[in-house]
Order: structure tokens, then C-alpha cells, then sequence
């Protein structure tokens, strides 16, 4: 027999072998359903590795490159009794096998392979040989990408934008539905439905984000993810190697980070390693039974994530806060397997070098095998040392946040090697900023005692801050539609140390309550779709409050751009008193004066409290007002406002 391997993995059409919930009761009644705390027992399924019915056969990675700083490569193999091929030839100048591993399921082989670094790029054939039948598969090396404008990594001088691309512009209403896939057309009245979004509706609008001042751009996953329903955030994967076709291609993709580059755009890339869709081709034929955690019924993770550094913690709970399920239709992968935990790095590797991205973000970060995480954070930092990767740490406390967080001494004999973290801690800060009034630990305070945790981190000005984001409902909303509240809390986001990150429509007062569970606040922006009644794209689509915000940002956001002071400069806090938080941002060139009253009503600020820094300076210019202020010595603050004065 004689079989050629397809380069770029094709899709699987496997029968369903999960129970399925009822469509109409997901969409319709109650979406926690979906969710693994307080959902109704349902049937619980053994996943077993039997080797079933093979549909295509698979090769991943599906190419690799030459002159990698590790030399070797895992190649997945899959088809009918793979196995039962006892013989692997490779004839090419530079490639020698290493390995050949056999699993409980003989409809696969892990091939371990060494490209030596004087190997050169071309073609060359996998043969597997077994009595009077041989399989051949083609593979493909290409020589390594070293183009200084790829692979740029991000830092506080950037300003991102996170974009949920079904629900920001549907720029190719053609690939919004395919008949092969288990969800079958749009409905844009239903938030579980998917609406059509896609990366040409994304990159028709890079002038947008040009113009409002964005600096790169995150987007939710793109992987496909092809379940029955609720997969257009894109958390369910189903092929790690192949975009969504309802959002594009593979081509598109790089053509995406392409183009943002020409702009002077950073691109970083949502992944996942924690779990996949329970629609994923392993789980419908799983390569070994050990390849996700199981239990004798369904258990949820605790979410727990303390008792993963509790000095008293009790190891039954460390494997629930682990091993248990993010959700019922996720299952969780156990990153311990030695080949599920190679096929998760080179996955990495792949899309960095295909694509040339800049970061990534990693979800749900403390679930997975702490130590996969750091030999994942290892190797890419050894293939890619100006690659930057934060990881979603949804945790309370700075230090439970900070201890998985690279070189910080906190965790005896172990390194991360994870060099940021989204920065929940003052994330809930500036909540309560924004929402409550000042206590001693409570309202402004808790920005105070927050920053005043950061030795904790290595460089907290790599942590990326967020007012809101698509697990949590819009931020417009948390604020009670007050839009002095709203430019308060952008005003600080956009002068605080770390990297400040903009979700999309927050600059037009999008509204929306719930993100992960509600999941109200992953509409769509206003304009993105062929007959909209409104573009919130365009300055004429927007009310005039919409705009005066648009265009806080947008000068806002460019002039930090533009200050370095406001990037990796030095910050200095006051302790706050009667509802008043002052600090500064300054370095040789520039010093910036940030303060926010909040206060209900107009405060007049003497400022003598703060001659350490002032003492420098006679008088001052609004940033946003470009007016001039001779005497600082006494401020009037409006209520509830964020004055940002650079001084002179």
C-alpha cells in the first residue's frame, strides 16, 4: 500500500461519540449549563484508546525548519494500524531518526527525529514498512525565517488592543458557514451563536486602530474550533494547526501579522494548554488513555489556584485544581505525557516561525503541569529570545499572582521561566478606585497597596493591565454608564506602569454585563457587518459623547506613545489621603503628575505634600487640554476626574 501525507492537516469527519446537551436548551435557557460548577450530572464517558476508524490520515508538525537552536523534532503519525509497521526509513543528508514510539493505540507514531544544523532545506519521504505493504509520507524542511522585523516581542512602550474576532467586523460574509462543520450557520440575535466575524473583517480595519492609537493587537483564539455550539470564543480547540475557516486561513493569518507589522503593529496570539474541545480529533480516538485526566465521573477543577504554592495543602486538592475539567465539554490535558507535552511546544514554535507573531498569551496559566509551563516558557525563550508571553493568572492576591512568575525567589527551586502575567490585582484595584470610596485598605487605597507589592515580580512593567476584558462584563457598565468614571479609569490604565490593554468598542462606551458566563459583553462593534443601521468606525457613525471618549483615548493613547516617561519611567506613589491618589511618571527627559480624585465632589489640592517631586518645578501643561498652568501650587480637581499634568 502506498499513502501520501497531506502537509496541512485536514479536518476529520468524526461521528459524535459524546452525549450531547440539547441545542435549543444551551442557546435558549440557561447558558450555565455549559459551565462545570452547579451543571446537572450527566452521563460521564471513559475516553479509551482503541484505535478507531480512521477518516485522513494526519502528519503534525506539517513542515519544520532547519537551523533550530534544538535539533529535534517529534513528528505525530496517524493513520489505520500505524503501528503494525515495524520499519521506518528516512534517506536525507542530515536527518536521522532518534526515536520511534509506539502508544496504546496503534493508529499512531511518534517519530523523534535529529536535523542536524549544517542540514539543508528540501523534501523528503517517512517510509513505514511491514511485510508486502508501505506507507510514505512527504515532509517538507524549510530554512529558518531571520527577518529582524518579525518576532518583535512587546514591552510598556505598547498599547494592545484585544480583539474578540467574531465579533468585531465580518469583512468575508463567505466563509461564515460550512456545511461540513458541526455548527451550521450565524445568528446574530444569540450571544452562543457565532456572528460572523473574521480576519479579513480585522484587518479591513487596522486603520481604525491605527488611528486610535493601538500598537498591537490580541485576538482571541483562532484555532478552529469546530463543536456543536458555544465555540466562537475560540477556547474549544479542535486542530491546533489549522485557523477556524469561518474566521480564515492559515495564509490569512500571516498575511494578518504581515500587515500589521507594515504598520508598526505587534500581533500576540491566544493559545491553550490546559484543554481542548471535546469535538477534537484525540479525543475522538485518543493516542493513549493517559493523554487527558479522567476520573471515574465527572470532576470540575477547583480553580483554586493557592493551593498549587499552600505549604498545607492537601495533594487531593492540588489534583482537582490541576487535573479536574475546566468545563464538561473540555477535556484537560495531561501535559506529563512526554509527546503530548513535545506536540504542545513545537505547536508554538510552528505558528511563531510560520507566522512571525510578536507574543503570546496564555490561558488559564496555572492549570496545566507547572512544569510543562516552565519547560514550554524555556524553550521558547531559547528559540526566541525577543519573543514576549503573559499568562492569565484570574487569581486574588499579589503574592498567589506573582509566584508564577519567573525568577521572583518565592517557589524553592523552581523557575517559571514566565516572564509576565495579566495583572488581575490591579485589575480589582482600579475597580474599586473607580467604584468605592476611600477606606484604609479600600477605594484609591487598594491601587496604593497593590504597586506597593511589586518587588514581588522580576519587572512588573511587563505585566499586562486591563479595566476589562471578554471573561468580565463591559466596563461602561460596571461604572454605571459614568463616563467621568470611564475616562478615570483610561486615564490611569494608560499611565500606570506595565502594558496597558484596551478591550475593543470600550473607546465607543460599548455596554454589556457578564463576560465568560453572562457573555453580554462579547457584542459586536457597531458597523462591522453589512447593514448595520450604525458604524461606530467612522467619526459620523458615533454620538458626541462616543467621540469625546474616541478621541480621550486616542490623544491619550498617543501621547505615551510619544513619552518614554510614561513607558519604562519611574513611578512614585503617595499614600492617599481623603479620596485623593497622586503619582508621578517620570525619567531624564519628562515628569508626568497623575491625580485622581475620587471624590463626588470638587476638591481643591494643595500640593506642598508632594515638593519631593514638585520642588523641581514652577508650573505645568494639561496634557489633554495642552493649557498652561503657571502655579501648581493649588489644584481644582472636578469630581471623580483624573488630572494628568507634564511639568516644567
Amino acid at each position: 500500500m502506498y499513502r501520501m501525507a497531506v502537509l496541512v492537516p485536514v479536518l476529520m469527519q468524526c461521528a459524535l461519540l459524546l452525549a450531547q446537551d440539547p441545542i435549543e436548551s444551551i442557546y435558549d435557557d440557561d447558558p450555565m449549563q455549559r459551565f462545570p460548577i452547579g451543571v446537572k450530572e450527566s452521563t460521564h464517558q471513559i475516553f479509551e484508546a482503541n484505535g478507531g476508524t480512521i477518516d485522513h490520515s494526519r502528519v503534525e508538525p506539517p513542515f519544520w525548519w532547519t537551523g533550530m537552536v534544538n535539533t529535534e523534532l517529534q513528528i505525530l503519525l496517524y493513520d489505520q494500524n500505524i503501528a503494525d509497521f515495524k520499519d521506518v526509513e528516512i534517506d536525507y543528508p542530515g536527518v536521522s531518526i532518534v526515536r520511534i514510539d509506539r502508544v496504546e493505540n496503534p493508529n499512531y507514531i511518534f517519530l523523534t527525529l535529529n536535523i542536524a544544523p549544517e542540514t539543508e532545506p528540501g523534501h523528503f519521504s517517512i517510509t513505514l514498512a511491514g511485510g508486502f505493504e508501505q506507507y510514505v509520507y512527504q515532509y517538507e524542511l524549510r530554512e529558518k525565517p531571520e527577518d529582524p522585523s518579525r518576532i518583535q516581542g512587546i514591552d510598556a512602550s505598547d498599547i494592545l488592543y484585544l480583539v474578540m474576532p467574531d465579533r468585531f467586523s465580518n469583512g468575508d460574509p463567505s466563509n461564515d458557514s460550512f456545511e461540513d462543520m458541526k455548527q451550521v450557520g450565524v445568528n446574530r440575535d444569540k450571544l452562543l451563536f457565532r456572528h460572523g466575524g473574521d480576519l479579513v473583517g480585522v484587518m479591513e480595519h487596522l486603520d481604525y486602530l491605527e488611528e486610535l492609537g493601538m500598537t498591537g493587537i490580541w485576538l482571541n483564539p483562532v484555532f478552529e474550533n469546530d463543536q456543536p455550539y458555544d465555540s466562537y470564543h475560540g477556547y474549544s480547540i479542535t486542530d491546533f494547526y489549522r485557523v477556524d475557516k469561518r474566521l480564515g486561513t492559515n495564509e490569512q493569518y500571516r498575511h494578518f501579522v504581515e500587515l500589521c507589522h507594515a504598520r508598526g503593529m505587534k500581533v500576540v496570539m491566544d493559545v491553550i494548554f490546559n484543554h481542548v474541545g471535546d469535538e477534537h480529533w484525540w479525543i475522538q480516538d485518543l493516542p493513549s488513555s493517559d493523554w487527558i485526566h479522567q476520573f471515574d465521573q465527572y470532576t470540575a477543577s477547583s480553580f483554586r489556584a493557592p493551593v498549587l504554592m499552600d505549604p498545607y495543602a492537601a495533594e487531593k486538592d492540588k489534583e482537582i485544581v490541576s487535573n479536574g475539567w475546566f468545563d464538561r465539554h473540555m477535556p484537560d490535558l495531561n501535559q506529563q505525557n512526554e509527546f503530548l507535552a513535545t506536540y504542545l511546544i513545537q505547536n508554538s514554535i510552528w505558528w511563531t516561525l510560520f507566522s512571525g507573531l510578536d507574543a503570546f498569551r496564555i490561558d488559564t496559566y496555572f492549570y496545566p503541569d507547572p512544569k510543562f509551563m516552565a519547560t514550554w516558557g524555556q524553550r521558547m525563550q531559547e528559540e526566541f529570545p525577543k519573543l514576549s508571553f503573559f499568562g492569565e493568572t484570574w487569581v486574588h492576591g499579589a503574592v498567589t499572582q506573582a509566584q508564577f512568575t519567573q525568577n521572583n525567589q518565592l517557589r524553592e527551586n523552581f523557575n517559571s521561566h514566565l516572564p509576565a502575567v495579566t495583572d488581575f490585582q490591579m485589575h480589582y484595584a482600579f475597580y474599586d478606585a473607580l467604584k468605592q470610596e476611600q477606606s484604609w485598605t479600600g477605594g484609591v487605597s487598594k491601587i496604593y497597596y497593590t504597586l506597593a507589592k511589586d518587588f514581588v515580580y522580576e519587572d512588573p512593567y511587563r505585566n499586562v493591565l486591563f479595566l476589562d476584558n471578554h471573561d468580565k462584563s463591559r466596563l461602561f457598565s460596571e461604572l454605571g454608564e459614568d463616563v467621568n468614571k470611564l475616562k478615570s479609569g483610561l486615564a490611569m490604565l494608560l499611565t500606570m506602569r506595565g502594558i496597558p490593554c484596551i478591550y475593543y468598542g470600550t473607546e465607543i462606551l460599548l455596554k454589556g454585563v457578564g463576560g465568560m458566563f453572562g457573555e453580554a459583553g462579547r457584542v459586536d462593534f457597531p458597523g462591522g457587518w453589512r447593514g448595520d443601521s450604525e458604524n461606530k468606525f467612522r467619526a459620523e457613525g458615533r454620538s458626541e459623547q462616543e467621540q469625546d471618549v474616541f478621541e480621550f483615548v486616542q490623544a491619550l493613547a498617543r501621547y505615551r506613545s510619544s513619552t518614554t516617561a510614561l513607558q519604562d519611567g519611574k513611578l512614585m506613589q503617595f499614600v492617599p489621603e481623603n479620596g485623593i491618589y497622586v503619582y508621578f511618571r517620570y525619567d531624564d527627559a519628562t515628569t508626568v503628575m497623575i491625580i485622581y480624585n475620587s471624590n463626588d465632589r470638587v476638591i481643591n489640592l494643595d500640593t506642598a505634600r508632594f515638593s519631593e517631586q514638585l520642588d523641581k518645578f514652577t508650573e505645568a501643561i494639561n496634557i489633554l487640554s495642552g493649557q498652561s498652568m503657571p502655579d501648581i501650587s493649588n489644584l481644582n480637581l472636578q469630581a471623580r476626574e483624573t488630572l494628568m499634568l507634564e511639568l516644567h
